[in-house]
């Protein structure tokens, strides 16, 4: 079976043309190929597959088999791949997901697909549809304690849930310990992403993410795209501008519009390619 390794800034998976390919057990795949000692390694595996209702879909599973609804880093990896490997000719086209509809925009220069532009969709902050188990509508700067720990959450859906918390000195947070204790907490019956950021100016944001099913990786697309809606909402950063999110694995330029659309923007790279049994 022909695989392609590729990473959006850093948050890496393996692709697999399910237009060629056929996965009977993704699942299981998922949590073999993404072992970083005794296989391919990386976040997860994606498989690009025909759509009846739009020009793609994908399915994406994480490291630890479980499917995911969604994920941004790979939207715009999968823009690359088809454009480049010749699967469509279109530099606007829909791709179909488990969290909606999305719409990428390709940067084309000489034939090479330099970065992807992602209409997100709109962020949702209604508790029962991230979901979020509370007594109120939103979940907006809760207050929330966590392994003794205190902090202020804003939870926001993009297509998957999204805890955003808003800290200092995240360079040194023990995110091993923390990040699993978020993920799983009973509030979030369908466990939760979860980003600690620290704000440096009205325009650019710094975030480690604790992803489900997955840890910390060196990037999430959804995960920047809901820390720039949680910003907007609490009055840490402004509308209808870019915001820049410094990630580990490099920088996504992120815009929450008036009406609530999340727009994305950010490279996408090819790492190498190869057969598996």
């Amino acid at each position: 079976m022909k695989f392609t390794k590729m990473h959006g800034i850093g948050n890496d998976y393996i692709y697999f043309n399910c237009f060629e390919e056929n996965i009977e057990n993704p699942n299981e795949l998922s949590i073999r190929l993404s072992d970083r000692h005794f296989s391919i390694g990386g976040d997860g595996i994606v498989m690009i597959m025909p759509s009846e209702t739009c020009d793609f879909r994908m399915r994406m599973f994480n490291a630890d088999g479980s499917e995911g609804k969604m994920c941004g880093n790979a939207t715009r990896c999968i823009g690359k791949y088809v454009y480049e490997k010749g699967l469509t000719d279109k530099t606007t086209f829909t791709l179909e997901t488990l969290g909606g509809v999305k719409v990428l925009d390709l940067d084309v220069k000489d034939g090479i697909v330099e970065s992807v532009t992602v209409d997100m969709g709109k962020a949702v902050f209604t508790a029962k549809d991230i979901p979020v188990i509370s007594d109120t509508d939103e979940v907006v700067e809760a207050p929330l304690t966590v392994e003794g720990r205190d902090n202020k959450i804003t939870c926001v859906s993009m297509g998957n849930p999204h805890c955003v918390i808003f800290t200092d000195g995240i360079d040194d947070f023990d995110l091993v310990k923390m990040g699993p204790a978020y993920e799983n907490h009973p509030m979030f019956p369908e466990r939760i992403n979860t980003e600690f950021v620290e704000y440096i100016d009205r325009n650019t944001l710094k975030m480690r993410v604790w992803e489900r099913g997955s840890g910390e990786t060196l990037a999430c697309g959804t995960g920047a795209c809901a820390t720039v809606s949680a910003a907007v909402k609490t009055g840490r950063c402004p509308a209808d501008e870019f915001v820049k999110v410094n990630l580990i694995g490099g920088t996504l330029e992120v815009m929450y519009k008036s009406n609530g659309t999340v727009i994305m923007k950010g490279p996408a790279a090819f790492a190498f390619e190869g057969e598996v049994e």
